[in-house]
């Protein structure tokens, strides 16, 4: 008879084993590749000694093409939970040693498992991805796992942050539970379509190598898909940690307060000179950003895709706020359907997480072509302007230089709902600039001029005189204030604490419908 230290044994010897995974031999693969395993990533992430693992012994029941004869040890996904800062965390990690990580019932069955605990203990969710799809073998059981993936990223949006690692392949229905997520970091070298190269080749004729159609760059510069390019597995677990420090735990909670109780109001007198002279000329709103929030630390997010916008994460007195900016670096800061739909989605994201937003104008307007209209900008554009007026965090708005037309109410006017706007004295808020606006006002006193030319120019320098300015726009309310950059920290500081208690009733419903 077996005796309690014989079981005991027993039962290291067999945890021993499963925790191998696919065996030394395609861990070593996997390091060749420049890899880690799902237990490294794992251990990379969170805290040390903080991870507790749940379904070790978790087996498949397909019997089919020989699977009754083959054992997947943990069923090639590593579940469980952990701190990660000190901060509860459900982690699952796709196991590629282990039959290429490949999906089936009982796999999927854990992964589900661990997003009903992230939704029960109110915790982000950390899903690694690194997968060769579905499990063939398992046929439709496979599908159904999938589903049941996908139904719980939907349960828990906007009540638990999600986020995805593309750490390997990641193909066919797989991508859509990164989809469904909040946030999507890759790792150069991995993979992320619906259909391969090989299939859209045999199909549409078209060649494409896998890097070209779903790496990481094209997937985020390109489509738009991945929020955060990592160069390794280990860089993209550091940026999982930085994020996660900038949110909550859940739609409940508060952000991490990292202040000291003291705010730092001190004026910055670097910002009175970062505006160039001239409407025309380029400047880096970055800069401005660094400048304006603590230690300069700036998380932008999307950073290759529609960069005629910035968006991110800072600090500001340790409190997270949520950034948009137009960026004069890139088409002028313009807004067209790509930067629309980046904002529009980040201030859902922070209004849904009570992360406070500043955003910072600089606009000539939306993007004028035939391509824009046909590939839907008053669509797209409207997200943006659904997405501010439906938010109910605090809502702070710093006009620096150009706030024409259209785009200067999308981009969080006070009449969109925002609690605080205030412009810069280079602030210009018009309905269009002087050289657009002058030939339509003036037409006909130009047209009976002695000499038009010069006639147009005079009456250029007048439209600017009144309207290129913030002025008319404070006379009206329309701006609450008009401050020195240098001052623009202690005006952001002092409103974001007076509006900490801020609270809005809107209409009982359902939910709203967004302009998809």
């Amino acid at each position: 008879m077996s005796t309690t230290l014989d079981k005991i044994k027993d039962l290291r010897a067999k945890k021993a084993d499963l925790q191998k995974g696919g065996g030394e031999e395609r861990m070593k693969k996997q390091h060749e590749k420049g890899r880690l395993t799902a237990r490294e990533r794992i251990a990379a992430l969170t805290d040390p000694d903080t991870f507790q693992e749940m379904h070790l012994f978790t087996r498949h029941r397909a019997t089919h093409f020989g699977m009754d004869k083959k054992t997947m040890p943990a069923e090639g996904v590593v579940t469980g939970v952990g701190t990660v800062d000190g901060r509860q965390v459900c982690v699952a990690s796709q196991d590629f040693t282990v039959s290429g990580g490949t999906v089936g019932e009982m796999h999927a069955d854990k992964i589900c498992q661990i997003q009903d605990m992230a939704l029960k203990t109110g915790s982000p969710v950390v899903i690694i991805n690194d997968s060769g799809g579905a499990r063939i073998q398992e046929s439709v059981g496979a599908l159904s796992g999938y589903a049941r993936i996908f139904y719980r990223n939907v349960l828990g949006s906007g009540v638990i942050p999600q986020i995805a690692v593309i750490a390997g392949p990641c193909a066919g229905g797989a991508a859509y539970s990164p989809a469904l997520m909040d946030f999507i970091i890759m790792v150069k070298g991995a993979e992320l379509f619906i259909t391969g190269p090989q299939v859209i080749r045999q199909v549409t004729g078209e060649q494409i190598s896998g890097e070209d159609l779903g790496g990481a760059v094209a997937q985020m510069s390109k489509s738009g898909n991945v929020h955060f390019l990592a160069e390794n597995d280990e860089h993209a677990l550091q940026i999982c940690k930085k994020l996660l420090s900038f949110l909550p735990a859940n739609n409940l909670e508060d952000p991490p307060d990292f202040g000291t109780g003291h705010l730092d109001i001190s004026p910055v007198p670097a910002l009175n000179s970062v505006i160039p002279d001239g409407a025309a000329q380029p400047y880096d709103v970055k800069e401005v950003i660094k400048l304006i929030f603590d230690n300069g630390d700036f998380l932008e997010v999307q950073e290759l895709y529609a960069s005629n916008v910035v968006i991110g994460f800072a600090r500001l007195n340790g409190h997270t706020v949520g950034i948009v900016a137009n960026q004069p670096n890139f088409m002028a800061g313009v807004l067209d359907v790509n930067a629309s739909d980046k904002i529009a989605g980040f201030v859902r994201f922070c209004n849904t997480y009570n992360i406070p937003l500043i955003t910072f104008v600089d606009v000539p307007g939306y993007m004028p072509g035939v391509q824009q209209e046909h590939s839907g900008i008053i669509r797209h554009g409207a997200k943006v302007l659904f997405a501010y007026s439906s938010a109910t965090v605090p809502l702070l708005t710093v006009i620096l230089r150009k706030a024409y037309g259209g785009a200067y109410i999308a981009m969080c006017s006070k009449d969109l709902g925002a609690d605080r706007v205030v412009s810069w004295p280079t602030g210009e808020i018009a309905v269009m600039g002087a050289a657009g606006a002058v030939p339509i006002v003036y037409r006909n006193e130009i047209k009976k001029a002695d000499d038009p030319a010069a006639a147009q120019q005079e009456f250029v320098a007048k439209y600017q005189e009144e309207f290129g300015n913030p002025y008319l726009a404070a006379s009206r309310n329309l701006i609450d204030d008009v401050i020195e950059p240098q001052d623009t920290r202690r005006y952001l500081s002092l409103a974001l604490e007076s509006l900490r208690t801020k609270r809005e009733l809107r209409p009982q419903k359902k939910h709203g419908l967004i302009p998809m």
